[in-house]
């Protein structure tokens, strides 16, 4: 038996409202859009969960407007790229709201985003998410699509909407300064 495409999965969803292929695509992509964002959020799992949520809910109410420009699974990063960017509108100026932006110490935003997180697992991950806490939100977002989750600068440009040159600017100044923390916190190699 051959693999439903996500193409068919979608049709079934969007004609018929079949339920067994719009879980087909959460399973299918799922584990992305949390690791999406884990990285966006520092490593808060309970948050990253909501969100996920949220993408999922957003895309199957919108999935008659899936067009097939793009593959589903970069319309689907779209919605969940809105919906965490929305997150932060709507927080901004709370004090949770310092975790996701550049501007708070680094460590103390990594502890505000799951101070469970820091206790059960390895330092390598701290650094990391500390590392990342050093970076502009769309820095983040542009180096943990392509380096994390494998997209292209076309790819990433399509999800974040962003013009490839912004996307070109925010990766290479990520990348820098993710080196310089990662060369001074001994990863030299």
């Amino acid at each position: 038996m051959s693999k439903t495409t996500d193409i068919s999965l979608v049709a079934q969803v969007a004609v018929f409202g079949n339920g067994r292929a719009f879980d087909e695509l959460v399973r299918r992509y799922q584990s992305p859009v949390r690791r999406f964002f884990l990285n966006q959020t520092l490593g808060d799992s309970q948050l990253s969960d909501d969100l996920a949520q949220d993408t999922f809910i957003k895309a199957y109410t919108n999935i008659r407007s899936f067009r097939g420009l793009a593959s589903f699974q970069t319309w689907l990063m779209r919605i969940a790229y809105n919906v965490f960017y929305d997150y932060v509108r709507r927080e901004k100026g709370k004090v949770n709201s310092e975790q996701f932006s550049s501007d708070a110490p680094a460590v103390e935003r990594v502890a505000a985003a799951n101070s469970s997180f820091l206790t059960s697992h390895s330092s390598f991950k701290m650094d990391l998410y500390a590392a990342l806490a050093l970076l502009k939100p769309d820095e983040r977002t542009c180096i943990t699509l392509q380096l994390i989750d494998g997209y292209d600068i076309a790819g990433i440009a399509k999800i974040t909407g962003l013009k490839e040159g912004t996307v070109k600017s925010h990766l290479s100044r990520g990348k820098e300064k993710l080196a310089t923390y990662l060369r001074q916190n001994g990863y030299d190699r």
